[in-house]
């Protein structure tokens, strides 16, 4: 026992000369250590299943609801997420852990895996996720816009430029203004 104590100490001990050295590169354009990209996962994953689980879902395939989304989303998340049809921006290069492009997933059919992602998409879309780029919109956008953007991030899975284009095409002049909805809670 005596010998664990002692062990786990200068254990620990090297750990802390060792981040104090700056041995840890703490640069975006420096990946983690595979160990550490584990471990961050498994923190961020553990810690959204967690809060997100006792959420209760709204009905999410409501067009107006659907619309609303794809404009929120069209605005405030296409620099990062992108979209279908759309570059990588500079933006989102220069990110690292990078965004998720949500478009390149696959669509979801079955209704247990759509819940589930619905609950972790409101929770992180509202709460944002430290450390990344992903701010939380919940300070400035009511729950009703969150719903909406979730509701939309689904529909997305699998999205094609076509289909992209043709919401653009058919919202044209209303994306031009700003549909951030600063309605508080």
């Amino acid at each position: 026992m005596k010998l664990l104590i002692i062990v786990s100490l200068t254990v620990l001990v090297l750990i802390l000369i060792a981040l104090n050295s700056g041995a840890y590169n703490i640069a975006a354009t420096d990946k983690h250590w595979a160990i550490t990209e584990k471990l961050i996962s498994w923190v961020r994953d553990s810690s959204i299943n967690a809060r997100a689980k006792e959420i209760e879902i709204p009905v999410l395939d409501d067009d107006v609801m659907l619309e609303k989304g794809f404009k929120q989303y069209h605005a405030m998340c296409t620099e990062c997420h992108l979209a279908p049809g759309k570059q990588p921006t500079e933006q989102a290069i220069g990110l690292y852990p990078q965004a998720p492009v949500f478009h390149e997933r696959e669509p979801v059919t079955d209704e247990g895996e759509k819940l589930f992602l619905s609950k972790r998409y409101f929770w992180v879309i509202k709460n944002g996720i430290k450390m990344t780029a992903m701010p939380a919109w919940g300070p400035t956008h009511n729950d009703e816009t969150i719903w909406a953007i979730t509701a939309f991030l689904l529909k997305l899975h699998g999205m094609t430029a076509a289909q992209y284009s043709a919401l653009v095409d058919a919202h044209g002049d209303d994306l031009m203004h700003d549909h951030h909805d600063h309605d508080h809670h």
